[in-house]
């Protein structure tokens, strides 16, 4: 249970800064808690009613969606039930960037740049309104909440976004002490910075971590090897995001820290789509956003197939996101969830279409193959794989002190195994990989389309 000085900032602290920055935080977040254990009908005719309101407004307002409405041959008085959702193409991240002033709303006000991290590629800055900012904030709060955890209780963030990271003044130094979050620089993993990760963690004893999976395991296995304990500080769960979140990453995690870990799924561009409630099922924040998956023909797929997430926003009237393109790759599911909420479920998220590597004969496989190449393998610190194309993959290896390159020549064999005895694989020994310019981790990343 929460403390009194958590209840403080959970009830009356953070409510009143929501409501300063013109945030409608608190009066989201309660609704979200009451429409969360609504019947699958009465949430899709919610979702219908947003929809059609998001729409309407677009038509009015946008003049990017009133020439597409036009171009098509329709209105919003066409949009009478989810699927009339498809009558819009997908928004491409290309599309966004060609059109980024048709996108903004007219008479749209404080509206906030933003950007993505460019971790596949070139940066995309688009817009984001006070609407859409309060329902993302309000969905993380409820998903927190989940975890017999609020707002005010002692966090440390892991991250490396540059916006959340420059904007430590004081103002925002003065916020995160009065809610009791700590941020660490997710940018520079050495061995040092490591040691006082560790340290920092220790002293301060939060209650929940967050951050990127690549991050918080890496300073697991760094506290495992120092044989310090942390699994006595009272830390209740660590939540995990912006990345693919391996089985290998989880249970360091859950060793070191004693904690369950929960996976979330979301992103600037796109939003607070889904989170992991204590029974480990990832619900998606049906309330606020529609999700398609979609096959390479542009096709919806049955749930359990597997295929690229559109996101719909339905908080985003000042500047709509309709059908957006997210990169990712994932499954919906229509097995219910045992703790009872109705909320949609992600069965999988397998990560990002440029995780996926494509062999010399075309064969697509998920990033996974070459990983289990190169994890088990004693005395490597950490690896990176590049293919550039179907014919050369270039590897990054940084060796530990017991790596043996007598290793070297099994590793460019078992990658060829998977991607073909003729592609080129290139060995290369450095001394550290850094992150995407994000901050995040990425075990693979392919330069060969997969569509």
């Amino acid at each position: 249970m929460s403390g009194a000085y958590t209840k403080l900032v959970s009830g009356f602290l953070f409510p009143l800064h929501e409501l300063l920055k013109g945030h409608d935080t608190l009066a989201i977040r309660r609704k979200l808690e009451e429409t969360q254990w609504w019947s699958p009908d009465r949430l899709r005719a919610l979702q219908l009613k947003r929809l059609q309101a998001l729409v309407s407004a677009a038509y009015e307002r946008v003049p990017y969606y009133r020439d597409l409405m036009h171009s098509r041959g329709f209105g919003p008085q066409d949009i009478r039930d989810l699927d009339d959702l498809r009558r819009f193409p997908p928004l491409t991240k290309a599309a966004v960037g060609a059109n980024r002033e048709m996108l903004k709303a007219r008479g749209a006000r404080d509206l906030a740049r933003f950007n993505t991290g460019g971790s596949s590629g070139e940066p995309l800055v688009f817009y984001i309104g006070k609407e859409r900012v309060s329902h993302d904030v309000a969905a993380k709060w409820r998903a927190t909440r989940w975890w017999d955890l609020d707002i005010g209780d002692r966090e440390i963030v892991v991250w490396g976004s540059p916006i959340e990271v420059s904007a430590q003044d004081r103002v925002r130094g003065l916020r995160d002490r009065v809610l009791r979050t700590r941020l660490i620089k997710a940018f520079e993993m050495s061995t040092a910075n490591l040691d006082r990760f560790v340290e920092e963690i220790r002293a301060y004893r939060p209650r929940m971590l967050f951050g990127y999976p690549s991050s918080l395991s890496l300073i697991a296995s760094h506290a495992r090897k120092l044989g310090w304990g942390m699994d006595d500080l009272g830390i209740r769960v660590a939540f995990v995001t912006a990345e693919r979140l391996y089985d290998d990453q989880r249970a360091a995690i859950e060793t070191v820290f004693g904690c369950a870990v929960a996976n979330g799924y979301g992103a600037r561009d796109a939003g607070f789509i889904a989170h992991a409630c204590p029974q480990g099922r990832l619900h998606i924040t049906a309330e606020d956003i529609i999700v398609e998956v979609v096959g390479r023909d542009g096709h919806s797929l049955k749930n359990g197939e597997a295929g690229e997430i559109l996101v719909t926003h339905l908080a985003t009237g000042d500047y709509p996101f309709i059908r957006y393109r997210t990169g990712d790759v994932g499954a919906l599911s229509d097995e219910p969830c045992r703790c009872g909420r109705t909320l949609p479920v992600l069965q999988d998220i397998q990560g990002r279409t440029t995780d996926f590597v494509v062999a010399e004969d075309g064969t697509i496989m998920h990033g996974l193959a070459l990983i289990y190449v190169l994890r088990d393998i004693p005395g490597i610190d950490r690896f990176k794989v590049v293919q550039e194309s179907r014919g050369y993959t270039h590897v990054l290896l940084v060796p530990g002190p017991s790596f043996d390159s007598k290793r070297l020549p099994g590793i460019e064999q078992g990658i060829k195994a998977r991607l073909g005895a003729g592609v080129r694989v290139e060995l290369e020994m450095v001394q550290r990989i850094p992150p995407e310019a994000s901050g995040k981790f990425r075990y693979v990343v392919s330069k060969v389309p997969v569509a």
